[in-house]
């Protein structure tokens, strides 16, 4: 099973925010995920990110493989180096 760290949209039409979820990757982007990590609202000025810093490194190290938004807010929070 291969699992990913994406994003899933929430919110209504042009005001969306999303969940930091880590779920299968062959599960529709907003229906089933395993566990949320985190928050990211785009909306705002500065947008504002929320992200479980010790779940997110627990998930990397059991090879969960984020996707490129993801990567760039891990990177951010200092989880991937």
């Amino acid at each position: 099973m291969a699992v990913k760290i994406r994003l899933a949209r929430k919110g209504r039409k042009k005001l969306a925010f999303y969940h930091i979820v880590v779920a299968d990757s062959r599960s529709p982007r907003d229906l089933t995920f395993i566990v949320k990590i985190g928050s990211y609202n785009p909306v705002t000025f500065p947008a504002i990110l929320e992200l479980d810093f010790d779940i997110a490194f627990v998930w990397l190290q059991i090879l969960a493989l984020p996707t490129y938004p993801c990567r760039s807010f891990l990177s951010y929070h200092g989880v991937l180096f």
